[in-house]
């Protein structure tokens, strides 16, 4: 057979001892690959790239398509970028896929019948990154969520959940608070999962679904969130399933894909030769499967489960009443190189058999041109005065000179102006919306007439003669004829 060539990263930390582990066994298995190497991670911080990556490695990366990369340690300090972010929204890897299955009795878990599929968003969200401290007392960090992005991360959810024979797909959101951004991902799912009528759907607020993750998870098979909240549950499964140290992760994009574990880099153990090289083994195997190897990776797997189920365990997993033999990194990795050479599966651990999954095909997703009309807009003000004085000179700062007028005064999403409560905590950052000053409420809904971008300008030059420090903007849009922004809590 061919080989094929991937990237490879050895790490920091525990890195090089479980990379050199995963690849041993590579070659006692007879995986037909080569390898093309890169330095990243702490090395690299320190001669002054902030990404923790040289320009050069992205080519390779963009070369080979797999990267199979190694726990990396990020330097204490400020300015450093986190690495795996960076890769996964410069090769646009969208999807992040965490398998966390229960191994019981050999591996301890009050769960015995866990095997749940995180899908995670990869790209968006909080994880954008952007932040930014606006007032003495107030910073803010941007929740980016697009149409593109969630319709594939929910298309590869469903497909995924096909490939593998799932029956059930779950999608985790906050939407009864943030209505637009987790609203957006809420009603995509609901409208994708119409497509797939074979698999079994439904939707839970992420802090009750959280609780009954951990509480009964076997009443789940795949799960499709947001990022910070996939990176949150994918965390606590893969705990509960009975330790960290064993998951992997795919990161898949369009056409690059890169596979870890999802533990850190241990520093404090490495070098002792003690570290589990199984969550970044088991991400190695998925790496196979998406490479078309998935015959390797059954083999593999298999003889990794039975060292598993004789009682050979690392440190981090032996237990006095299942376990046989406290092993190190490397004893461990000759113990799943000898079941290979055997042949060995499990007897009372599931066999893994890939034969029956299938390809999952690449997803795309529709680009939206939405009609766009302005119909306000929010100005944020650093001020250090109270809402009733601010409320009531913006008023008259505008009656006479501008077509705007003031709507509502929030702090902190609160509405403060006009009647709001003397109790609100204010903080001396102030969201002050304006509308087209002929705007009304009919039956209590408001009706938002349109303005022109003009205005606004005319607006912030009336605020700066007038010595207000406006911090930031915000246009009030209706997309398609519907009101595309936050009412005030209170308005």
């Amino acid at each position: 057979m061919k080989h094929q060539t991937i990237t490879v990263a050895m790490g920091d930390g525990i890195g090089p001892e479980i990379m050199k582990s995963v690849l041993d066994i590579f070659e006692a298995a007879e995986v037909p690959l080569d390898y093309e190497f890169i330095d990243i991670g702490e090395k690299i911080y320190l001669e002054g790239y902030t990404a923790g990556i040289k320009p050069q490695s992205w080519e390779i990366l963009r070369k080979n398509k797999v990267f199979l990369k190694s726990p990396i340690t990020t330097p204490r300090g400020s300015g450093y970028k986190s690495l795996n972010v960076t890769i996964r929204k410069t090769l646009g890897l969208f999807a992040n896929v965490r398998p966390s299955i229960s191994y019981h009795p050999f591996v301890f878990t009050r769960h015995p019948n866990l095997d749940i599929v995180i899908v995670r968003e990869n790209e968006e969200d909080l994880y954008a990154g952007i932040e930014h401290q606006q007032t003495s007392e107030v910073v803010q960090c941007l929740k980016l969520i697009s149409y593109p992005g969630t319709e594939k991360i929910i298309r590869y959810a469903f497909e995924y959940a096909r490939a593998y024979n799932r029956k059930k797909v779950t999608c985790m959101v906050k939407d009864n608070i943030m209505k637009l951004t987790d609203g957006l991902f809420h009603n995509m799912f609901n409208e994708i999962s119409k497509e797939y009528p074979d698999i079994e759907s439904n939707s839970q607020i992420i802090d009750i679904g959280s609780a009954h993750l951990a509480d009964r998870p076997e009443n789940y098979d795949v799960v499709v969130t947001l990022n910070l909240y996939g990176d949150i549950i994918s965390d606590i499964v893969a705990q509960i399933a009975g330790s960290v140290g064993l998951a992997g992760s795919a990161n898949i994009g369009d056409n690059i894909a890169m596979f870890e574990a999802i533990h850190g880099s241990a520093p404090d153990i490495a070098g002792k030769n003690i570290a589990n090289p199984s969550g970044l083994l088991n991400a190695a195997c998925m790496m196979l499967v998406h490479l078309g190897l998935g015959s390797y990776a059954e083999v593999i797997q298999n003889a990794w489960l039975k060292t598993i189920e004789d009682g050979i365990h690392t440190a981090d997993i032996y237990r006095e009443e299942v376990s046989k033999k406290k092993v190190s990194t490397t004893d461990f990795t000759k113990e799943v190189i000898a079941r290979i050479k055997n042949k060995e599966r499990p007897e009372k651990l599931k066999p893994i058999n890939y034969k029956n999954s299938n390809p999952i095909p690449k997803i795309t997703a529709k680009r939206l041109n939405l009609k766009k009309e302005l119909v306000g807009v929010d100005i944020f003000l650093d001020y250090k005065g109270k809402a009733v004085e601010l409320g009531e000179n913006l008023t008259a700062l505008v009656r006479n000179q501008s077509n705007l007028k003031l709507k509502m005064i929030t702090n902190r999403g609160v509405k403060v102006f006009p009647e709001g409560l003397s109790d609100t905590f204010c903080t001396d950052h102030w969201r002050c919306r304006f509308v087209n000053k002929d705007s009304s409420i009919i039956e209590g809904e408001p009706i938002y007439l349109p303005i022109h971008k003009e205005e606004i300008l005319k607006l912030l030059s009336l605020l700066y003669e007038a010595g207000y420090d406006v911090i930031k903007t915000e246009n009030l849009y209706l997309i398609d004829g519907k009101r595309a922004f936050s009412l005030g809590q209170g308005e």
